[in-house]
């Protein structure tokens, strides 16, 4: 037996080499560029032996294959050829594998991603497990880079160019079944027979390239193909706004390798690589993925948390409801719900059961599946079955004195450790826990709709919040399958603060007359998700318009909303919500396409033309937002720009490939920021004035981060 550090090859009786990949000290699989001499010395002796019948190549990890390569070698390289070498020596490495002359099948059980699905293109077959844990994909793009070991090349032979160029367009993970329809794995078994099922593939043989379906072979005509890439590029250009250069690089790398060859495709996968490892877009969603990644580490405060058992539910609304759910379903726990009718108890579990249908519908669970997981949800209209809940989370309305009286029934029926953490987006943490028995067990845990799939949370201690219980609330979260960033009790918190001012400067756009979907392709173009007058209609009217007034009484009039608001709610129109809003809904002349209602201008006496250029509305919206996030960094309202821009990133949309508020500052400059707030301030009011924590830096030349991103 050959040992590497993380490479084992056995010879079983039957002739057939077993790789195992686990590498020491780590949790997960990741491929380094020191493991290219490691392999190749366990292809050099498989080639030696002359009785071998082929290799399988398995994870020594209980729930991963291989979860990518460690994107840190990509800091490590100064320079676009640096980073070009780096891709070269995946694809040789790769490429002596593809050419050995028996079978190579890997045998795939949990995550298998990135450099992880190269390896296995690279080999004869691929054969996976039907655990819910197993994900293969192509996610790079995500980082803002392409496959770079063969994968723009490899996947379009094997399962047709349409389906790769949506695989890697994406960076969609696939579940088993999903990768056996696309012809992606070869088989898709229990992982009890995952290695004999791949030893039986070594015993067909070296196999011929399947057969693509109808529809891809009509694809490698010239004339399709060529349509094709055009389609791709215009919905690639549609979705990104030009913001992200690997998308264009990939389609153009594959094309170039099936119309030219898969030589010349690897030679321009290999320096696109290099070329996009050093773009600022690169850099940002790298520094984005490293701070996600460091942050699911961390401890949550200078205590151990204790064990969750259960968890209680106060609240059966659409916040309880995808409370309950995430609790429930991704975290695994029993969970009580309370409402004070049972109607709301039943939407709740509703929310749950549609999301598990969805599953049963796409086959990625049996309704029998459905079931046992729904055993977990029950509820009723009194404090039964809260005795032995480890923490309760409160999610009824904005209402002080209904929270504080949730908070006084949980000390009475709940054991003395139990958290009580609120659901609040707007009152102080400090004022709910005001007149608390155990204030020290009372927390903010504040979730962003719809919360199944927000990945942030914002925790908020009070000034009596004990470091456990901060732990305790971190470690829930993260269960959840949330990002947790802590934020001071200050009104606003961190992510409603920076968004308010961002809303009340494009509803002032509004009022001077610039169209609703000027504004808002303008912010979309810029590299948000959705405009702020359409994320206003989806949050809903009402709830923003509670939050404004607590955060003007807090800081001021740069916070004060526009008149405008008001006018909008007294006509009823609280957004999506009551189908009446700023869009019109429900309306079956504009299928698919969202249309600003044409009553709201009349309601509002306006005559509305285009007058600024996209570029002037969005810097009017987004420097409004990053003065308020340098100034909640100087507050300590967060404790770090990395959570500042993780807050802003997962909270709100803020453009990933921007890296976040305080990435995108110090790229363009603080200075540059402060000259043009002062400008803004010239032309539109006092409102603009560079805060005191951006002067201070631009007059020094400080950065918010002390080192140059990852």
């Amino acid at each position: 037996m050959t040992v590497s550090s993380a490479f084992h090859l056995h010879l079983r009786p039957d002739n057939v080499g077993v790789i195992t990949i686990d590498v020491p000290g780590e949790k997960m699989n990741t491929l380094k560029a020191a493991f290219s001499s490691e392999i190749m010395q366990i292809i050099a002796e498989a080639r030696r032996n002359a009785q071998l019948a082929g290799l399988v190549l398995i994870s020594g990890k209980p729930d991963n294959f291989i979860a990518g390569a460690d994107i840190s070698m990509i800091a490590n390289c100064h320079s676009a050829a640096e980073a070009e070498a780096l891709s070269r020596q995946g694809q040789e490495t790769l490429a002596q594998i593809a050419a050995l002359p028996f079978p190579v099948v890997a045998a795939i059980h949990g995550a298998c991603l990135g450099g992880g699905l190269e390896l296995a293109l690279a080999c004869d077959a691929r054969v996976c497990t039907l655990d819910d844990k197993t994900r293969l994909g192509l996610p790079e793009v995500q980082l803002g880079l392409l496959p770079g070991s063969g994968g723009t090349q490899r996947l379009p032979r094997l399962i047709g160019v349409s389906q790769a160029l949506t695989l890697i367009l994406s960076g969609k993970t696939l579940r088993a079944r999903q990768a056996l329809r696309l012809g992606l794995v070869d088989d898709a078994v229990p992982q009890s027979i995952l290695l004999e099922t791949a030893v039986a593939l070594i015993r067909k043989g070296k196999t011929r390239q399947r057969t693509l379906p109808a529809r891809e072979r009509v694809m490698q005509a010239p004339l399709a193909r060529r349509a094709l890439f055009r389609l791709a590029k215009k919905q690639s250009d549609s979705k990104t706004q030009g913001n992200y250069p690997a998308t264009d690089r990939i389609i153009e790398v594959i094309r170039l390798g099936l119309e030219q060859g898969s030589h010349r495709g690897h030679e321009a996968e290999a320096r696109a690589f290099g070329e996009l490892a050093m773009t600022p877009e690169s850099a940002a969603l790298r520094s984005l993925f490293f701070a996600s990644t460091a942050m699911k580490k961390e401890p949550g405060a200078e205590a151990a948390p204790r064990e969750i058992a259960a968890v209680g539910i106060l609240g059966g609304g659409l916040m309880g409801g995808g409370i309950a759910s995430v609790t429930a379903l991704n975290a695994g726990l029993p969970v009580r719900i309370k409402d004070i009718n049972l109607t709301g108890v039943n939407h709740a579990l509703q929310y749950s059961w549609d999301r598990l249908s969805k599953k049963v519908k796409q086959r990625h669970i049996k309704p029998a599946e459905r079931q046992q997981q729904m055993a977990r949800l029950s509820g009723g209209t009194d404090y039964q079955g809260f005795a032995r809940r480890d923490v309760v989370i409160e999610a009824v309305f904005e209402d002080l004195a209904l929270k504080r009286q949730m908070v006084s029934e949980v000390e009475q029926y709940c054991q003395p450790h139990t958290i009580f953490a609120s659901n609040t987006s707007s009152l102080p943490i400090g004022e709910i826990a005001s007149g608390a028995q155990r204030p020290e067990n009372i927390i903010g845990l504040h979730y962003f709709s719809p919360v199944d799939k927000m990945p942030l949370v914002e925790v908020i201690p009070h000034a009596a919040t004990s470091a456990q219980t901060i732990a305790t609330t971190v470690s829930l979260a993260r269960r959840q399958g949330k990002t947790p960033i802590v934020v001071a009790d200050r009104p606003g918190f961190y992510v409603n603060r920076i968004l308010a001012p961002y809303i009340n400067e494009a509803m002032r756009c509004l009022l001077e007359g610039e169209p609703i979907e000027h504004i808002d392709r303008a912010l979309v173009k810029f590299g948000f998700p959705v405009g702020p007058i359409q994320l206003l209609d989806e949050v809903g009217i009402d709830v923003g318009s509670k939050i404004t007034p607590i955060l003007q009484q807090a800081y001021g009039e740069r916070f004060a909303a526009p008149d405008a608001v008001a006018a909008v709610l007294q006509d009823g129109r609280k957004g999506r919500k009551n189908g009446k809003g700023f869009y019109l809904y429900k309306s079956s002349r504009w299928p698919g396409k969202k249309k600003a209602d044409p009553e709201l201008y009349r309601l509002l006496n306006l005559s509305v033309t285009p007058r600024q250029s996209a570029e002037q509305i969005a810097m009017r919206c987004v420097m409004m937002m990053l003065n308020e996030a340098a100034r909640c960094l100087d507050e300590g309202v967060i404790r770090s720009p990395r959570d500042g821009d993780t807050g802003a990133v997962f909270g709100i949309g803020f453009p990933p490939f921007l890296g976040g508020p305080f990435r995108y500052m110090d790229r363009r400059g603080v200075a540059d920021i402060v000259d043009t707030l002062t400008r803004l301030m010239q032309q539109q009011g006092d409102r603009f004035a560079p805060c005191e924590a951006q002067q201070r830096r631009a007059a020094v030349g400080e950065k918010f981060y002390f080192s140059a991103p990852e």
